[in-house]
């Protein structure tokens, strides 16, 4: 592989503002004013291609690119033959109501280390790519060069990507509107996407630097506590305090597990693993004692059970009688589960457990992930 851009190579990041910028605000953040575009949730990724070598890297630069073979092909079949491209893998299906959206979890799935699974997943749960920045192009790199520069080449570049409907490569749209980016993040959400991005138009693109701006939803819910976890580096000298297990009510009385809140400093995991000590109770006279015999990863993503992801990790759970409510920010539900770990807030004294149900919870619009990429 010889390319005017070369991996290693860390992706351009951006830091979380709270609003999208209207258009005095624009103007300070870059006097030529910000491109907006969808915020995908998926795996980031730059793709290096120099004709029939395709290389897949991860936001951290590890190689992506044996886990998604049918994108391999897909790369080779409908990009330039030389390009370095940054961009989102991602999996969509059909959900229930017929609408296709995102699913971050099944993405998980496909980083698995068998060969054969790799393959069997590849045609069961094909992944896609959505482009959204240009870094090089045949012999000629442009990190240096503006992001209204380095998109109007990437259009032109992918053009041809509008008329292939069965393509798995796509580009992302964009906007210099405000009023656009905003009903791009209230409706875009119901087919699973994760917020809106802003990049300013005159800026140069700069590998591992926040330039970029990132609008992302932000919800709290107030959540009964089941359990926790300890700190990979508790001891019994120094016990602490690693997750704490979040759950709530379905309308059939049970309590389903939802996610954890893990983010503590290290004071505070050891003032919340005394503070938590009189809640410990027996598994068995636990709302999730039944779940003890699953020792396995399952549909259901019990605590405590093992997943690709958590292999040779100490998921052991000590189960704490569900008294306690906390409130929690969060930033989008995934079925029945947070897509994300919970910031934790408070706690809520004045919160009975039994009321901390689903209905709380706010249902985003349906949309369909095809009309996000129509009209790009």
């Amino acid at each position: 592989m010889d390319l005017p851009v070369m991996p290693p190579l860390q992706p351009m990041l951006a830091k979380a503002v709270s609003g999208v910028p209207d258009p005095a605000q624009m103007l300070r953040y870059d006097a030529e004013g910000l491109s907006f575009e969808p915020k995908w949730d998926g795996f980031r990724c730059i793709v290096f291609r120099d004709g029939d070598e395709v290389e897949l890297a991860s936001r951290n630069t590890k190689p992506l690119t044996r886990y998604f073979p049918e994108l391999v092909a897909a790369i080779k079949a409908e990009l330039p033959q030389r390009c370095v491209l940054d961009g989102e893998i991602f999996v969509a299906q059909d959900s229930a109501d017929g609408v296709r959206r995102l699913q971050f979890e099944v993405l998980q799935e496909r980083i698995h280390p068998a060969a054969s699974r790799v393959r069997l997943l590849a045609e069961e749960t094909p992944a896609e790519l959505v482009a959204f920045d240009l870094l090089a192009l045949d012999d000629v790199s442009y990190l240096d060069r503006p992001f209204a520069e380095r998109r109007a080449a990437l259009e032109q570049a992918l053009a041809h990507l509008a008329d292939d409907e069965g393509g798995r490569c796509h580009l992302t749209r964009t906007s210099t509107d405000p009023a656009v980016a905003q009903e791009w993040f209230e409706i875009f959400e119901g087919a699973g996407l994760d917020g809106v991005v802003a990049k300013p138009l005159s800026a140069p693109y700069s590998p591992n630097a926040r330039t970029m701006l990132k609008i992302k939803h932000e919800r709290t819910a107030d959540v009964v506590l089941a359990g926790y976890r300890e700190h990979k580096t508790s001891t019994p000298e120094n016990p602490l305090l690693g997750s704490l297990l979040l759950g709530l009510y379905d309308d059939a009385g049970e309590l389903q597990h939802i996610g954890v809140s893990a983010s503590f400093t290290a004071k505070r995991r050891a003032e919340l693993w005394q503070e938590l000590q009189p809640l410990v109770c027996p598994i068995a006279e636990h709302p999730w004692g039944r779940w003890q015999e699953l020792l396995v990863a399952n549909p259901s993503r019990v605590p405590g059970t093992q997943s690709r992801w958590s292999q040779g990790k100490d998921l052991t759970l000590t189960p704490l009688r569900p008294e306690r409510v906390l409130e929690v920010k969060y930033d989008a539900m995934e079925g029945t589960r947070l897509r994300h770990t919970a910031h934790f807030k408070r706690w809520r004294p004045d919160r009975e457990p039994a009321s901390c149900g689903y209905d709380q919870l706010e249902v985003p619009v349906r949309y369909d992930l095809a009309d996000v990429l129509a009209d790009v």
